[in-house]
C-alpha cells in the first residue's frame, strides 16, 4: 500500500488538519453573518414556524422562476468553500453533507422541521440504478429550483387512498435550468428517470405534520407496501411499545394504555393499544372501548370495529368497564 508523505506525517502531527478545519469553520461562520447568510437563517427560522414563503423576501426570491438570486446565493458559498479547500485540502466542509455515488447533498441551513439544501445528481450513476418499483409519500412540502442541468422526471400523484392501495396518476415531465416547482409530498412525488450529465438543484423543504405516516406504494398497481411513522420520536415510541409487548412486561400496560390515548400518530397509538391488549386484556379492552367512543378521534372507527369483533369472539368482554379518558 502506498501512503502519501502528507498523510503519513499526520500520524505524528495532526496540527495541519486541525488548523485546516478551524479555518473552514471560521469561513462558514463568517458566511452565516453576511447579509444574505444571516437573512436566510432568520427567514428559515420563521419558515419552520409556519410562516408562508411569500412573507419571506429572500427565500421567496430563491424559488421564483426567472430570478437569479438562487445562483448568486449558492454560488457565493460554494466559491468560498472551494477556495478554502484549495488551500486546506485536508479540511472537511463543516456543513452536513451526504453522497451515495449518485446523489450528493449539502445542507446550507436547517431549523427545526425546515431545511435549505443544494443537491447534485450524477446522470451516469442514475442510469446504472434499477428502475424504481415503488414511490414514497411523506407529509412534507418541497420547493425545488433547478440551478444547472436538466432531467426527465416522472411525477406521481395520489388521486384516491383506499384501505390497502392508492390510485396513482403518473406523468413524465422535463426539468430545465430555471424550473421551479412546489410539491405537497403527502400526495405528490417525483422520480428521476434520466439526467444527461448532471443536474444541480436548490431545495427548500418543511415537514408539515410529523404525526402523519410515510407511505410507500407499488408503482405498477398502487398497492401499499410499507408504512412508517413520520417522525423519529414516533418511531422510537412504536418500537418501544412493541419491545415491551415481546418482553411480556405486564407492568407496562398502564403506560401503554396512556400512550394509546395520546394525541400522537395513529400508528404509534395503535401499536401501544395492541400491546396493551396482549399484556392486560381487561385494561386494553377498556382502553379500546373508550377510544371507540371518542368523537373526532381518527382511531374511533377502527377501534369500534375491533370492539365488535372481539365481543363476537369473546362475549365475556362485555363486562369490562369503559376506561376513563
Amino acid at each position: 500500500m502506498h501512503i502519501r508523505p502528507e498523510l503519513a506525517a499526520l500520524r505524528s502531527d495532526d496540527a495541519p488538519q486541525r488548523q485546516a478545519q478551524a479555518r473552514l469553520i471560521a469561513a462558514v461562520d463568517g458566511w452565516r453573518v453576511t447579509p444574505s447568510g444571516a437573512t436566510a437563517g432568520a427567514e428559515l427560522a420563521r419558515f419552520s414556524g409556519g410562516a408562508p414563503l411569500d412573507d419571506l423576501p429572500l427565500l421567496s426570491a430563491l424559488f421564483t422562476a426567472g430570478d437569479h438570486s438562487a445562483q448568486q446565493f449558492t454560488g457565493a458559498l460554494v466559491k468560498l468553500l472551494v477556495a478554502e479547500l484549495k488551500e486546506d485540502w485536508l479540511g472537511q466542509v463543516p456543513l452536513r453533507h451526504f453522497s451515495d455515488g449518485m446523489l450528493a447533498s449539502l445542507v446550507l441551513a436547517r431549523c427545526g422541521p425546515a431545511a435549505l439544501v443544494v443537491q447534485a445528481i450524477d446522470g451516469a450513476a442514475l442510469a446504472r440504478k434499477p428502475e424504481p418499483v415503488a414511490v414514497t409519500f411523506a407529509a412534507t412540502e418541497t420547493w425545488e429550483h433547478v440551478l444547472a442541468g436538466a432531467a426527465a422526471v416522472e411525477q406521481v400523484q395520489v388521486l384516491e387512498v383506499l384501505p390497502d392501495r392508492a390510485v396513482l396518476r403518473r406523468e413524465t415531465v422535463q426539468l430545465a435550468p430555471g424550473t421551479v416547482a412546489r410539491r405537497f409530498c403527502a400526495g405528490e412525488a417525483q422520480l428521476l428517470r434520466h439526467v444527461p450529465g448532471s443536474m444541480v438543484t436548490l431545495k427548500l423543504q418543511r415537514t408539515l405534520d410529523p404525526s402523519e405516516p410515510t407511505r410507500e406504494y407499488r408503482l405498477a398497481d398502487g398497492v401499499l407496501l410499507h408504512q412508517a411513522a413520520g417522525s423519529p420520536r414516533e418511531s422510537r415510541l412504536e418500537l418501544t411499545a412493541a419491545l415491551l409487548g415481546r418482553m411480556g412486561r405486564s407492568d407496562a400496560a398502564p403506560l401503554l394504555a396512556a400512550m394509546a390515548q395520546e394525541q400522537g400518530g395513529a400508528g404509534m397509538r395503535w401499536q401501544a393499544l395492541r400491546e396493551c391488549l396482549g399484556l392486560d386484556t381487561a385494561l386494553g379492552f377498556a382502553t379500546l372501548r373508550g377510544i371507540a367512543q371518542r368523537a373526532g378521534d381518527p382511531l374511533a372507527a377502527p377501534a369500534g370495529a375491533l370492539v365488535a369483533q372481539l365481543l363476537e369472539q369473546y362475549p365475556e368482554l362485555a363486562g369490562v368497564e369503559r376506561c376513563p379518558v
